[in-house]
């Protein structure tokens, strides 16, 4: 993606949510919120604080296993993100 389609991705996504969502669909697995944060390039607390938002929408599921939590798509925040990445790469 060229430089100018970037900026023109940026005006209708915000860029660390879309990113966060896209890294999640990636790896098709489930990934921690520090994986995810160092992806989306934002601090740990930021990715956090989005991923709580998401969590809410209902498009990600945190999976709590010992000390370890675990961030997983839901079925629509696949299509969300699916989407996403269809709309990055055509611009």
């Amino acid at each position: 993606m060229g430089k100018k389609g970037k900026d023109i991705f940026e005006v209708f996504f915000r860029r660390k949510p879309a990113l966060i969502l896209v890294a999640l669909r990636k790896q098709g697995k489930s990934k921690y919120g520090s994986i995810l944060a160092k992806e989306a390039d934002c601090t740990y607390s930021h990715a956090v604080k989005i991923l709580q938002e998401m969590e809410s929408a209902r498009l990600v599921n945190f999976e709590k296993n010992g000390r370890i939590k675990t961030i997983n798509l839901t079925e629509n925040g696949e299509k969300i993100a699916e989407y996403i990445d269809q709309i990055k790469r055509l611009l």
